[in-house]
């Protein structure tokens, strides 16, 4: 355990440079005294740790001081080339440097584990785009990727519906959701987000903006992914839906929260097991094709026009299999 965090602790002055006690300590997660010990035991050892005093001090390595990883486990090697993301990567134009990043990482593992790559390789594959979705990149992406790298700024011709927008944006990151890429970026005081297969044109600013270092793109992504699914299932329909029908609901609604809501409002189960529960929606034409995947397993309360398209369903099934209400199977 301590040689781990001893390597770690090397592989933070060796990124960061300069580095207080009081970092260290928070990023090892040991109090700042373990911090003192293991720096005295690093110089014991010969690597070469110094104290700068002063307000701007901190500990440092002298003269550009590099350790090999030969600290790596085979655990975390293989997890390292498994990281990557060879088509993303490739979309943003960084194919070539990240093959050339893991030979660099490759030629500084020690022989034992020099196999990770193929392991890795034949145990793992990532396929990111969904199924039934082109693979080509969009024809802005790496223009955008640009900007993003050097906090910069562009003027953005964008597809809204039937018009087009001009935007002037600070490109802050790309995200890659289901094989669609999308540009986060603040325009005036707000962050937005644009699809990167709708741009029209990107046209690059000399200028740059100043980044917020509190923001979270990871964070951001979650909350917008999240706000915009509830405001999609804005409608509600009432149903009554039987202990089969309400398991195989999980497969038919297009988010998790959709079930988990209709679960939590689930009354009391009559004495056949069916409850009355609320179930968000897109809409009723949305929440039409997907309650027919329960058939039988589900009855329509509320609204009576979804109620009527599904006794219409019904009724025409029924015709076209020559089955009358008395002469259904039992």
């Amino acid at each position: 355990m301590r040689a781990s965090r001893l390597i770690s602790l090397v592989l933070l002055l060796q990124s960061r440079e300069t580095m207080t006690a009081a970092e260290l300590s928070r990023e090892l997660e040991v109090s700042e005294r373990t911090v003192y010990r293991d720096v005295l035991a690093l110089s014991a050892a010969g690597v070469p740790v110094y104290a700068d005093r002063g307000r701007a001090g901190g500990y440092r390595l002298l003269g550009g001081y590099r350790t090999r990883l030969t600290g790596l486990t085979r655990d975390e090697a293989e997890a390292l080339f498994l990281t990557g993301l060879p088509g993303p990567a490739g979309d943003l134009g960084l194919a070539d440097a990240v093959a050339s990043a893991e030979l660099k990482v490759l030629a500084a593992l020690p022989p034992s584990l020099r196999d990770a790559p193929a392991r890795t390789g034949q145990r793992f594959h990532l396929d990111v785009p969904g199924w039934f979705h082109e693979s080509t990149p969009p024809r802005w992406l790496t223009e955008l990727a640009r900007a993003v790298w050097r906090d910069g700024v562009v003027a953005l011709r964008y597809r809204r519906g039937d018009r087009e927008v001009t935007r002037r944006v600070e490109a802050y990151g790309l995200v890659l959701k289901s094989g669609t890429w999308y540009l986060v970026g603040r325009v005036g005081d707000t962050m937005r987000t644009y699809r990167v297969d709708r741009v029209l044109d990107v046209v690059a600013d000399p200028a740059t903006f100043t980044r917020d270092d509190g923001f979270d793109l990871g964070g951001y992504w979650r909350e917008q992914a999240e706000a915009f699914l509830r405001d999609m299932l804005a409608a509600r329909i009432t149903v009554r839906v039987s202990p089969a029908g309400l398991r195989r609901l999980r497969f038919l609604t297009d988010t998790p929260f959709a079930y988990e809501e209709a679960v939590a409002a689930a009354g009391t189960p009559d004495g056949q097991g069916w409850v009355v529960t609320r179930l968000p929606v897109e809409s009723v034409e949305v929440a039409y094709p997907q309650l027919l995947g329960l058939g039988p397993e589900v009855e329509v309360l509320d609204p009576p026009q979804l109620r009527a398209l599904l006794a219409d369903a019904a009724a025409r099934s029924a015709a076209l299999y020559g089955v009358g209400p008395d002469q259904a199977p039992r």
